[in-house]
């Protein structure tokens, strides 16, 4: 599983580059305008020249976009990939003039450039050449090699060209059954982050066009801007399932939600069909029911590949430089064959769809979102700065991430140890779902907020201020402090906190600490950190009063060290349920004085021992900026 880590860092590294090209389809779009009208004669030229250096330099943008992205944005990993590219065609043209770069060279020398500075970028050498090692080193290497690799080239490149020529045929003899087994597997590697290397094959490598100057270009995407006939194959069954099949699924998530979470799941998967429907970005409707029901995602991605199928058959040819949404649509219609026909192919879908999925979540009781409570990130994206924190500690804090990137809807982490992440406390945090590929590689999906929420999570570990984290103390509801029916607790009046409904009769340490007072009726227990905040915990409202034994049972004493996770006491929950005025229990710091700023994760339900339920800050000490 290690080695399929490695693969979904590479494809996030085979999406950056690609950010640029909806620049030049944009370009060639406009180039089409009648800027004569308005006395700008020379535009349409300049707009269209614009577009074609792009997608002339693309295996140089491939090239740089995939040594950042596998290194983090490592500048001397992105200079050794450029200078990688033009020692090879310098070498290669000047051998042989009809050797041209192609996307598939960028991506090669991209990788080594970015492999070699993860290798070399903390190289010692002797020090009095020291100024070469490190980083500095990586740029030297890739040179030799690419050297060596370009001589190499000279006699395999016209080979390999032709042999991408001869693919693309072999692929196109394969009719519609190859562009369903694509369509589907593409849907099937979006659940691992892979899709985009299976795309980047079919989209920039197989199959080649020559234009009109004589230039050769390869794969679907490049070959259909340059004005192939035959191009878009790849690309056009894709419209009717970003356009019309994952809205129909965020509609049918709507109208089967509870009528009390109905507005706020409406909201949520609104949004979400829009940006679908737009740009194409399927994974916040796909992993809203792939994790409750992964055999309905298995029917989703066989009818994907139907779709592509059925326009194939069509002989619908059509294209995007981003992804399969409504602007790329719009956009690129003028170089579309038959693209009218998306729209009634889409509308018929949308219906299957929606009724499809309705009966489905209803018929085998799916609990998609607003099924029941459920965890929406949109509720609370204007304070992701405050829940960062929150989010950092479920993956196990500052010192268990090796690497941290994100790409449109999903956090790639690389972690020191997997299993200290808590899954539960990310998807009360709005994750729509983890996925673990092994090695410590881990993604979190928390839809297109990804990036913001990397940014801010860099900002809390850079901040590096003293904070003290709380599990949850027992399993069960976590609610407000000002909805405790108690003014003492309500009012703040003993100290700030949230407060939990238990669904059984288990109390644990939210923090590490040391046991500080146990009361006589052993209902209520102190506890005292080491930054020297004092915890309570009261379980229940009127507790004390209580008549009779049996009630609690502490299963530690005062003095006692404890952990977040340790057992402290068990009640009869019946009995209290019974007897008492409320099974509300704070969990309140005594010395809040002590606490600059607090931070809460959504109130809903809640794991025993769960991470990332509350976080607070520290005041500085008077003396000069460290924590009391």
């Amino acid at each position: 599983m290690a080695f399929i880590g490695n693969l979904q860092q590479l494809g996030r590294a085979f999406m950056l580059p690609m950010i640029v090209l909806p620049g030049a389809a944009l370009f060639m779009s406009l180039s089409k305008l009648p800027w004569e009208y308005i006395g700008l004669p020379g535009l349409s030229s300049h707009l269209l020249a614009a577009s074609e250096a792009i997608f002339l330099f693309l295996p140089y943008i491939f090239a740089l976009g995939i040594s950042l992205g596998l290194t983090g944005n490592a500048l001397s990993a992105g200079i050794a990939s450029i200078v990688g590219m033009i020692i090879y065609y310098g070498i290669t043209n000047s051998a042989n003039p009809e050797i041209e770069p192609t996307v598939l060279i960028g991506a090669i020398i991209g990788i080594i450039a970015g492999y070699s500075h993860e290798r070399f970028k903390s190289l010692r050498l002797p020090e009095y050449i020291q100024f070469f090692g490190g980083p500095r080193f990586v740029p030297l290497f890739v040179s030799f090699i690419s050297l060596l690799f370009s001589i190499g080239m000279i006699n395999i490149a016209p080979f390999l060209q032709n042999i991408l020529v001869d693919l693309g045929e072999i692929v196109a003899s394969g009719d519609g059954f190859g562009v369903f087994l694509y369509g589907f597997v593409h849907r099937i590697l979006v659940v691992f982050g892979l899709h985009h290397l299976v795309s980047h094959v079919f989209w920039f490598q197989i199959g080649g066009y020559e234009t009109a100057s004589g230039t050769m270009v390869y794969g679907d995407l490049p070959r259909f801007f340059a004005g192939d006939p035959s191009a878009g194959a790849f690309m056009a069954g894709l419209y009717p399932t970003m356009m019309f099949a994952l809205p129909a699924i965020a509609f049918a998530i709507i109208h089967e939600a509870r009528e009390d979470l109905k507005p706020k799941i409406r909201k949520t998967f609104f949004y979400a069909a829009l940006a679908s429907f737009l740009t194409g970005v399927s994974e916040p409707v796909e992993f809203a029911f792939l994790f409750v029901a992964p055999y309905l995602y298995v029917v989703h991605s066989i009818l994907s590949g139907i779709i592509m199928w059925v326009t194939y058959e069509l002989g619908i040819l059509h294209g995007f430089s981003f992804s399969a949404g409504a602007i790329d649509f719009i956009i690129n219609e003028h170089l579309a064959t038959r693209g009218w026909l998306i729209i009634p192919i889409g509308i018929v879908v949308f219906m299957v769809y929606y009724f499809l999925f309705r009966w489905a979540i209803r018929r085998f009781r799916i609990p998609t979102p607003g099924r029941e409570e459920g965890s929406q990130l949109e509720d609370w994206a204007g304070d992701i700065p405050y829940r960062a924190p929150l989010i950092l500690q479920a993956i196990g804090g500052k010192q268990n991430i090796v690497q941290m990137e994100s790409c449109i809807t999903r956090l790639r982490l690389k972690l020191s140890n997997e299993k200290d992440i808590d899954v539960n406390a990310l998807r009360n945090l709005g994750a729509a779902g983890v996925i673990r590929l092994g090695g410590g590689h881990v993604q979190v999906v928390f839809g297109t907020y990804s990036e913001l929420i990397r940014e801010e999570m860099i900002k809390t570990i850079h901040r590096d201020q003293a904070q003290v984290l709380f599990h949850s103390p027992m399993q069960g509801k976590m609610i407000p402090l000002e909805e405790v029916p108690d003014p003492i607790f309500s009012g703040k009046l003993v100290g700030d906190g949230v407060a939990f409904i238990p669904d059984k009769g288990e109390l644990v340490s939210p923090v590490q600490g040391e046991v500080i007072h146990i009361y006589p009726t052993m209902h209520a227990i102190g506890i005292r950190t080491p930054e020297g905040l004092e915890v309570l915990m009261h379980i229940g409202i009127d507790t004390s009063q209580l008549k009779g034994g049996g009630f609690f049972q502490a299963l530690v004493k005062e003095g006692d060290e404890v952990m977040p996770g340790t057992m402290l006491i068990k009640f009869n929950l019946h009995r209290i349920r019974q007897e008492g005025k409320s099974l509300a229990t704070p969990m309140v710091i005594t010395n809040s004085d002590r606490v600059r700023s607090w931070r809460f994760a959504p109130f809903k339900a809640v794991k025993k021992g769960q991470s990332s339920v509350m976080s607070v800050v520290l005041k500085e000490s008077n003396s000069g900026g460290e924590t009391e």
